[in-house]
């Protein structure tokens, strides 16, 4: 209709004078190029074996394929094709299949194989180590510059009203909680100075789900690598003592450990050498001493004690690496690889093709201090199993390598020497309970402190048998002790429930800091950290706290 409308108005416009038929030409656009990106198209080949008679009866069968219509209307229990043409029909149908079928199930499983070859391949685990090193940084670059010292880069302000509202929200609300937790710390702190003492202020947990259920015993810093943190974990369940861990912990990814060592039991010791720094030592509570390449991810030992005559048979409750010449350079300088035990023996390891051991001290059991009632009959000699007393801790002199200091389990401390005859040159009676820590004053070297489980801390000088000082804050296992490494002055402790910070320039009686660094479980060990003023919590809940130490005063050389 509307067509004819359309021929009847171009009739009647021909006569007329402001109508004029002409040709005219539409310019077309520019050429513009488009590309797109899209999955590599894969071709594949199929094929199928037929016979004549499979192609002739699908084409014939087509071509006389009744309508619809036609089979509806045909009668019942009647059909337009034969039974035989039906059956050929459905034979090379399924024939067809079968074939087309086969060879797309060998294609997926090509497939399926490729991913798996791209996961595994070494170039996409370098690039997910460093994908994860930038999200690390991101996470943890305001915590990692206070640690570090350095200035703390602010996000940019976003010029949207709705982005400064959400930022302008966030930093309340991130103002509050350090609010909150600097409340929560000063109310913690106990000082006497003026001004407010030493507060604690925690950056990021060391931590994982590996380690969970798992109880920190020993912490050690590597002698080169100030940023790498080898950390032991052990379990106890219903006084079963289960498979532990010693894991390689990293300033550039808080939340997973650069290596894992699974050990066959609970790990109770670990330290680093100085010499090879890619060795690290680890004491188990069976007795047994592994050193691990850190540089290898195998989780088989280098050198294992397992297999040696002399090996433990109590529980490694610490190791060192001892410098055996402190004024050698780098090259010419050795070390020995100490360790106390249980069964009272304290030894030196060789590293060799295997792991052997020599004997430094046997530490006995001292007679009591009862005196015989008169008429009292001559108490019998102890067997020979009760006569050796545990070894829990050592520390060797920080300028004489041949002098060390030896805890034992019966509270008593040993002033020992490794050469001479007679390897211990006294003896330190002030302990009722274990020696769980003893440690040489860094700066002033004949003072050492030592920890136990009586709940007191002794301060001795090496020439008096009688200890100087006695510090007692709350009844509880004192676990671990360490001095600042800056300050001869400051130590720090750990007992079950509580951190404390002694300053014995501001008072020998109240510790300038104390506060619940662990509201979850119980601390057991603690470590200064060596570039940087903060402190290393590690509990019984696997995790291992970073805080930043505020307001540790640091004293001049001569109040040394």
């Amino acid at each position: 209709e509307r067509n004819k409308i359309y021929a009847e108005i171009c009739k009647a416009k021909i006569d007329s004078e402001y109508f004029e038929a002409k040709m005219a030409q539409t310019i077309s656009g520019a050429a513009k190029t488009k590309e797109v990106q899209c999955e590599t198209i894969t071709m594949a080949e199929k094929g199928a074996m037929v016979t004549p008679w499979d192609l002739d009866n699908p084409l014939n069968a087509s071509e006389t394929e009744p309508t619809e219509t036609e089979e509806a209307n045909a009668p019942a229990g009647k059909s337009s094709k034969s039974p035989t043409a039906e059956v050929h029909s459905q034979a090379s149908i399924f024939s067809i299949i079968i074939a087309e079928s086969a060879v797309p199930a060998r294609s997926h499983e090509e497939k399926e194989c490729h991913p798996e070859a791209i996961l595994t391949s070494a170039n996409l685990q370098q690039d997910l180590v460093v994908m994860e090193r930038i999200l690390m940084e991101n996470i943890f670059q305001p915590k990692l510059a206070v640690y570090r010292q350095i200035p703390v880069l602010i996000e940019p302000v976003g010029t949207s009203d709705t982005g400064e509202e959400e930022a302008e929200e966030e930093e309340d609300e991130e103002e509050k909680a350090e609010e909150k937790q600097e409340e929560t710390l000063s109310d913690a702190n106990e000082s006497p100075a003026e001004g407010g003492g030493p507060r604690l202020e925690q950056l990021w947990s060391y931590r994982c789900d590996l380690t969970r259920g798992h109880s920190v015993s020993s912490m050690a810093w590597n002698k080169v690598n100030p940023d790498l943190l080898a950390v032991g974990y052990r379990e106890f369940v219903s006084q079963d003592q289960k498979k532990g861990l010693a894991c390689c912990w990293s300033l550039k990814n808080p939340m997973w450990p650069e290596r894992v060592f699974r050990c066959g039991d609970g790990v109770t010791a670990v330290d680093f050498s100085l010499e090879s720094p890619n060795l690290l030592a680890v004491g188990m509570a069976n007795g047994c001493v592994a050193v691990y390449d850190v540089r290898s991810r195998s989780n088989v030992a280098l050198l294992d004690s397992s297999a040696s005559l002399n090996k433990h048979k109590g529980p490694v409750w610490q190791l060192m690496w001892v410098e055996q010449d402190r004024g050698a350079t780098a090259g010419d300088r050795k070390e020995k690889l100490m360790c106390i035990s249980g069964d009272g023996r304290m030894t030196q390891w060789f590293i060799q093709q295997r792991l052997d051991c020599s004997d430094v001290l046997n530490i006995k059991r001292t007679e009591s201090g009862i005196k015989k009632l008169p008429g009292e009959r001559e108490r019998k000699s102890e067997g020979p199993i009760s006569q050796q007393a545990a070894g829990m801790c050592f520390d060797f002199h920080p300028e004489d390598p041949d002098i060390f200091l030896a805890g034992t389990e019966e509270g008593h401390i040993h002033c020992c020497s490794c050469s001479g005859k007679e390897h211990i040159l006294g003896t330190y009676r002030g302990h009722k309970g274990p020696v769980y820590k003893v440690a040489w004053n860094p700066s002033s070297t004949e003072m050492f402190l030592s920890c136990s489980a009586d709940w007191k801390i002794l301060l001795w000088h090496r020439d008096s048998h009688s200890p100087l000082l006695t510090f007692t804050s709350v009844t509880a296992f004192v676990h671990d002790i360490k001095w600042a490494p800056k300050s001869a002055f400051i130590f720090a402790a750990v007992n079950e429930r509580r951190v404390e910070i002694w300053d014995l320039t501001v008072s020998i009686f109240n510790p300038v800091l104390s506060c619940a660094a662990s509201p979850e479980g119980k601390l057991s060990c603690l470590l200064f950290a060596r570039n940087a003023e903060c402190l290393l919590l590690g509990d019984s809940c696997g995790q291992v706290g970073v805080w930043q130490l505020h307001k540790l005063a640091v004293p001049s050389t001569q109040q040394v």
